[in-house]
């Protein structure tokens, strides 16, 4: 026994520094993808958090990884990203890219390589490699038609969020109790972080799809298309996906005869859908997202998945730090404390739900360079406007920073009160809980973390 222990004592620092040496580029089952981020979280925790956001209706746990200088709480003035991949059971690609992108950055980091510390250093990344655990265990091979898709309801979960367009802005409630396992569990991860970029990872096209999803032909309908009020940063941040792609910025990859201009798609113009994730992060969450198609197979052989790591890896990395475009700061009210739920708003981008500042008086907002007003509004203050001229911040990896320090109101007895802004029932603000999803982190003790070590490393590499 003596020399077991004096083995691991010599052994257990090795496996702490390498642990994501043997990383296949195959399937891991969802127990092994569990299994696989318990070691990364357990060898790295300077570095990584892991989190639960929920449980899928089997009752398996949606595990999430968060890493950065930070990983478990957020920190003023670092951004909140996150990927989430296999939403969708039997569109499988995203989950090993997802698991790929973890061991790049945390191997990256430990090797000094600047691009992982870079990214770690003033961002916060969030990894969600399988939304749809359940539909994954159902999954066929298919390389189109297969089962899988939905959930164990039989429910497609991108079809299961509020809509923006369904006349949910005219309800006092979004039903959210009735909505499926999974939804409920992303809606209340949006609602935990002020999450600023995202990107949820499909296959069977190869396209960068951007919001909206859907419309009531407003004046959101243009030639064809659902127009957002961000829809320059839209297509921008399309483009810097499919133009650090392998293939998918030449358009027409999967011989299917849907041409993509750029390998980018405005998603209404593509095809219509309601109750879209991508459209419910941008609407109530304020964080622009992306659905990134990355594979013209739906589950692709595994001899090339390490070719579609090539092709994706580039921009995956690339995509990250476009979280630190426009600008970003904090509002103050009259005695200096950072307030929250200011309004700010920048002129020419009427948003459904305004954008504002969360708990700790933060505002982010992805803008392209160039000159923008900006007004901020806040109950018992006078409204701020300000022109700002922004830079492109994702060189320097970190956007544009600038406060906004308002003025009190005027107490003269003849000026009508200024009128409460409060949000409306269906803008879902954030609550800002206890960050990082405080449910089931794992725990780890003495001779134990060094017997499991060893019993995970054989698993993993299998």
């Amino acid at each position: 026994m003596s020399s077991l222990l004096l083995l691991l004592v010599f052994f257990l620092p090795l496996l702490i520094l390498t642990p994501a040496s043997a990383l296949e580029f195959r399937y891991h089952n969802n127990h092994e993808i569990e299994q696989y981020l318990r070691q990364i979280n357990a060898s790295n925790p300077d570095i990584t958090h892991l989190y639960s956001i929920g449980q899928s209706v089997r009752g398996q746990q949606l595990w999430v990884l968060a890493l950065g200088l930070s990983p478990h709480r957020h920190t003023v003035g670092t951004p909140e990203f996150k990927y989430v991949a296999n939403m969708h059971g039997n569109e499988v690609l995203g989950r090993v890219l997802l698991l790929q992108l973890i061991d790049d950055l945390v191997r990256g980091y430990r090797n000094n390589e600047t691009w992982s510390l870079q990214l770690l250093n003033s961002t916060r990344i969030h990894i969600l490699p399988s939304m749809n655990p359940d539909g994954f265990d159902d999954a066929g091979t298919h390389c189109q038609y297969s089962q899988g898709r939905f959930n164990q309801n039989g429910i497609d979960l991108n079809r299961n969020f509020p809509d923006a367009f369904a006349g949910l802005r005219r309800q006092s409630r979004l039903d959210e109790e009735k909505r499926e396992a999974e939804v409920r569990a992303v809606i209340g991860w949006l609602r935990t972080e002020s999450f600023v970029l995202s990107a949820n990872l499909h296959g069977g096209a190869l396209v960068a799809s951007y919001p909206y999803d859907n419309s009531n032909g407003g004046s959101e309908l243009v030639g064809g298309a659902s127009i957002t009020p961000d829809d320059d940063v839209f297509v921008h941040l399309a483009k810097v996906y499919s133009h650090n792609h392998g293939s998918m910025h030449q358009g027409d990859s999967c011989n299917d005869n849907a041409l993509f201009l750029d390998g980018i798609t405005n998603g209404y113009q593509w095809y219509p859908l309601s109750g879209g994730m991508q459209d419910y992060n941008y609407v109530w969450a304020q964080c622009l997202e992306l659905t990134l198609e990355v594979s013209c197979c739906k589950f692709p052989p595994v001899r090339e998945l390490p070719a579609l790591w090539t092709e994706n890896k580039r921009a995956l990395r690339a995509y990250i730090q476009q979280v630190h475009l426009g600008v970003k700061g904090r509002v103050f009210d009259a005695s200096g404390a950072p307030v929250q739920n200011a309004v700010v708003e920048v002129k020419g981008r009427r948003n459904m739900c305004p954008f504002r500042t969360d708990q700790y008086g933060e505002y982010y907002r992805l803008l392209l360079p160039g000159n923008y007003t900006f007004t901020v509004t806040y109950p018992g203050h006078e409204v701020l406007t300000e022109t700002l001229n922004v830079p492109y911040g994702p060189d320097q990896y970190s956007a544009m920073k600038h406060d906004f320090l308002l003025q009190r109101t005027p107490t003269d007895p003849t000026q009508v009160k200024p009128t409460q802004v409060k949000p409306t029932p269906t803008c879902n603000y954030t609550l800002h809980l206890e960050a990082g999803g405080a449910i089931t982190r794992p725990t780890w003790t003495g001779l134990s973390v060094g017997l499991w070590f060893v019993a995970a490393l054989r698993s993993i590499t299998a």
